[in-house]
């Protein structure tokens, strides 16, 4: 199985950047796509961005794009987002996944969460 632990969240104002890092232990962490949710006060838990294992492909979410990156290490058993441009309505506690069936970033489950980081943006 799969460990994932989630690091580099703190406060930042509006404009700031922040980079995320999700640190994997355990077996096989390079077949897994790796995918960053969020959940923000009062709300669901949303998908953000993903990366398939080979780090070919990457998805992110329409509200992200331009602003976000998300990229691995599978050396260093790592995964990242790069946060820049930030706003308040990213505040959210972030989530690190990992997939290890088909490339489905969206829709597929998930089958390791980490435990979450927050990050709160301010005006």
């Amino acid at each position: 199985q799969v460990q994932l632990v989630e690091s580099g969240g703190g406060l930042v104002q509006t404009g700031g950047s922040l980079r995320l890092s999700c640190a994997a232990s355990g077996r096989t962490f390079s077949s897994y796509s790796m995918g960053w949710f969020r959940q923000a006060p009062g709300k669901e838990r949303t998908f953000v961005a993903a990366i398939s294992w080979s780090g070919g492909s990457v998805t992110y979410v329409d509200s992200v794009k331009g602003r976000f990156t998300i990229s691995r290490d599978n050396a260093k058993k790592t995964v990242y987002l790069q946060m820049n441009s930030l706003k308040p309505e990213d505040t959210a506690v972030y989530y690190c996944a990992a997939q290890g069936g088909t490339y489905d970033p969206v829709r597929g489950a998930y089958d390791y969460w980490g435990q979450g980081t927050q990050v709160t943006v301010s005006s």
